[in-house]
């Protein structure tokens, strides 16, 4: 690049000539691990352009670049919250960033995905965010979503409270796409929020071609700025870029490793769809596809207690019964199966469940089959189950079942308040 009079991080302007015009592109220089010329775009997208025959023009350098952008902040340090100059009639919303994919970039020495984006640079690759609302941004982790844990939750949970209770009228939370229903289900169990918390990532980092990270954002930040009042996850509903799903947070599963519509809804219908246009974000349109909780329904709460000694056992023929066993030595103090079918386990696990419920480790059933609900009383072994004193899981995935028990357990210890709660519909986690 070099030879080209340009660095990585400079701001260029390419003229291709046509057959009957001349094609602009303007954008800043991205790694390349070909010889093509790569710039991101005003819009977020990527495009590789071959050197030869064009004209190349640099408007900026990355050195000049940094330094307008240290003046406009007023300091010389990168700091972890920002906020843009406010627009009359505009809404206001937070963007508390975690890391994940859509905070990503590659690193082209290594050919990893690393967290290294924070809110301000998800802001400036994606301007038409503020276009949408004032934007405040702050980065609240920067890591890959298998390192979440619940405390960090716990945290996530109290500053998207303090963010609403200080007067956000939305918030977006950027996450990593292989823990987000997790993470969803804990915000929706811990914040009864009175408007939208949307979680939003990407399955390909923002500075990859085919990256999906705009238009989720785009469409998140739309969802944020509607009348809904729940949690919800807001990804892409297609291989294409024409709509988003809007996942309940309780009922959403990522059933895929890379496509961009890998993300669900288990056992419900998404509360509607986001339907994008690229050329004109005023476009942007809603369908709502099944009720959900409006502006003004609710009252803000938090309740951040989780009791974090829970586990997950996934069942399967063979497994021994110690697995079980193992963790009740071990001091968890709530264990949710994934078993088999309607909810089963082999008959050499039953003592096993029984013995943890007698010694006051509620234990919850749901199944492998993900989509159905849980019906102990069909099969022997299921009413073995049931007379064990196991808890039915209803319709739930089985990680919204784990998250639940340790949100439950952080309310109440006594057995029978446990068993209700778990069967009580909370956050649109149950619905069969």
């Amino acid at each position: 690049m070099q030879k080209l009079g340009f660095v990585e991080g400079d701001r260029i302007r390419i003229r291709k000539k046509t057959d009957s015009s001349v094609v602009v592109y303007e954008g800043i220089i991205m790694p390349a691990a070909s010889r093509n010329v790569v710039i991101k775009l005003d819009t977020g997208y990527n495009i590789g352009i071959r050197p030869e025959n064009v004209e190349i023009e640099v408007i900026d350098t990355v050195e000049a670049l940094k330094e307008l952008k240290e003046l406009k902040k007023g300091t010389k340090e990168r700091k972890q919250s920002t906020i843009r100059k406010a627009k009359e009639g505009l809404p206001f919303l937070s963007i508390l960033s975690t890391g994940g994919t859509i905070a990503s970039k590659v690193d082209y020495r290594t050919g990893a995905v690393s967290p290294q984006f924070s809110t301000e640079d998800i802001l400036e690759a994606i301007p038409e965010l503020a276009q949408i609302a004032n934007i405040k941004g702050k980065v609240i982790y920067s890591i890959l979503s298998e390192n979440m844990r619940a405390e960090y939750w716990r945290k996530l949970a109290a500053e998207v409270y303090t963010e609403i209770k200080n007067g956000a009228e939305g918030i977006i939370v950027t996450h990593g796409t292989d823990t987000m229903g997790y993470t969803a289900a804990a915000l929706s169990f811990m914040v009864r929020t009175s408007v939208p918390v949307i979680l939003v990532g990407s399955q390909r980092s923002s500075d990859r071609p085919s990256s999906d990270a705009t238009m989720n954002a785009i469409c998140a930040a739309k969802v944020a700025c509607s009348d809904l009042a729940e949690v919800v996850v807001v990804m892409h509903g297609s291989t294409s870029d024409n709509f988003c799903f809007i996942h309940r947070g309780t009922k959403v599963r990522k059933l895929h490793t890379s496509a961009r519509d890998a993300f669900q809804s288990v056992n419900d219908v998404p509360i509607g769809k986001v339907y994008y246009d690229a050329s004109n974000i005023e476009r942007i349109r809603f369908e709502f596809l099944s009720a959900y909780t409006k502006r003004g329904e609710t009252e803000l709460e938090l309740s951040d207690q989780l009791e974090d000694k829970c586990c997950l056992v996934k069942f399967y023929p063979g497994a021994d019964p110690a697995i079980l066993d193992s963790f009740v030595e071990q001091g968890y103090k709530g264990i949710v199966l994934e078993g088999t079918g309607l909810g089963h386990v082999s008959a050499e696990w039953i003592p096993s469940v029984a013995r943890a419920i007698k010694g006051g480790i509620p234990v919850v059933m749901t199944s492998q089959c993900l989509y159905g609900t849980i019906c102990d009383s069909v099969y022997d072994t299921g009413r073995d189950l049931l007379r064990a004193g196991i808890i039915e899981g209803e319709d739930m995935l089985p990680e919204t079942a784990l998250v639940k028990l340790m949100w439950v357990l952080g309310q109440t210890t006594d057995m029978e308040e446990v068993k209700r709660l778990m069967h009580e519909n909370i956050a649109g986690e149950i619905k069969w």
